[in-house]
């Protein structure tokens, strides 16, 4: 969380606020302002419930907005943290407000409100959109950033250091990520290759108990929910029975970590054509598909085959050849040669993830309108 407010602070001393356009054939000069949309309404996810927190509230009051937080009713105790420390700081009252309940019952008031000037929402698609068709009534702004799967190609060239890191994306918080590297895409000369190298990967993954005070970064915990559990397993029983190679994991239990527990094994399946279920729905869970392509021309093809756009990757030791098909993946976001991602980097999806762009000056943009003051022009 610190880091997303420290980097919009950056921002918001170097943004500008104010700007003029000179006479165009002798008419009025302009002068453009930037100014708070108003009332917010913001509501965040489960899975990166402080993160997300951050990313909404951080920029919306340094642009002067008040903000109506609503977390997600699967984990809202974020949020009483936040509000308690804005409480200790002296905020005056009313400036960010907390409110809990399901979507139904609370955050489409805050779509439906006239009171509220922007809906500002991460979560699924599905909810996305009648979010969206809510706010419609007001006319009201509604951003936001939605599900996805992302692709990592990985090209001809590409060495085993760059896709052990595009292949290991997806085991990162579980695979409860919406921008997670899902589907990896390889050149079938390859295939068994990459195999070995993401089973290498994923079996060095120890699945642990949060209370495991021995467990490393690279360790992953369980799923956030009964829900989650059952969600992911059922995609993982899809791909076995849809005939896709099971390379590693699966459906029984992980070891060293309690039976009916939420725990699943990182799983990785290969020869996954791109009609499964695992290769077009959103899992959000530890589960990697393998798609092998005959040309660069189709895994491009294949990448953008989805009707989301959040995030992709491409591997290769020619960057120059990497970049040229990262220019043609249609999401808001690609790595090229790296998972590490830039806190003043526009973060967005395109299609069905979204519309809005949250860090840096960019996310402070999603809470500004912008007024225009036509005045005649100096003699």
């Amino acid at each position: 969380m610190g880091l997303h407010v420290k980097v919009a602070v950056e921002c918001a001393r170097e943004f500008e606020w104010e700007g003029e356009i000179a006479p165009f054939l002798n008419n009025s000069r302009c002068v453009v302002l930037k100014e708070p949309i108003g009332v917010v309404g913001a509501i965040t996810p489960w899975n990166w419930p402080l993160n997300q927190i951050a990313c909404k509230l951080a920029p919306a009051l340094l642009t002067g907005c008040t903000v109506v937080l609503k977390p997600s009713e699967v984990a809202p105790l974020n949020a009483v943290l936040v509000a308690e420390a804005l409480h200790a700081a002296a905020l005056p009252a009313g400036v960010v407000n907390v409110v809990f309940g399901a979507g139904a019952g609370c955050g489409e008031v805050l779509a439906t409100s006239a009171k509220v000037d922007m809906v500002s929402f991460t979560g699924s698609t599905p909810v996305g959109k009648t979010l969206q068709a809510l706010g419609a009534g007001t006319v009201k702004r509604v951003r936001t950033e939605l599900g996805g799967k992302s692709a990592a190609v990985i090209l001809p060239d590409a060495t085993a250091p760059q896709i052990v890191e595009m292949a290991s994306h997806v085991v990162g918080n579980t695979g409860q990520s919406c921008n997670a590297l899902s589907r990896l895409l390889v050149p079938r000369s390859r295939l068994a290759e990459v195999e070995e190298l993401a089973k290498g990967a994923f079996e060095k993954r120890r699945v642990v108990e949060s209370t495991d005070t021995e467990a490393k970064m690279s360790c992953i915990g369980p799923l956030a929910s009964a829900a989650q559990h059952e969600k992911v397993r059922r995609f993982i029983r899809a791909g076995i029975d849809e005939g896709a190679k099971l390379v590693t994991g699966g459906l029984e239990h992980p070891e060293d970590v309690p039976a009916g527990g939420y725990f699943v094994r990182p799983t990785v399946f290969s020869e996954v054509t791109p009609a499964m279920a695992i290769a077009t729905e959103e899992i959000f869970g530890p589960v990697l598909s393998i798609l092998p392509y005959d040309s660069v021309e189709e895994a491009v093809a294949i990448a953008n085959d989805t009707v989301f756009g959040l995030n992709n990757g491409v591997a290769g030791a020619d960057v120059d050849a990497a970049m040229a098909v990262a220019r043609r993946l249609r999401s808001g976001q690609v790595h090229v040669n790296t998972t590490a991602g830039n806190p003043k980097s526009p973060f967005g999806g395109y299609k069905q993830s979204g519309d809005g762009r949250e860090w840096g000056s960019y996310g402070l943009e999603e809470f500004l309108q912008t007024k225009a003051i036509n005045v005649p022009a100096a003699e």
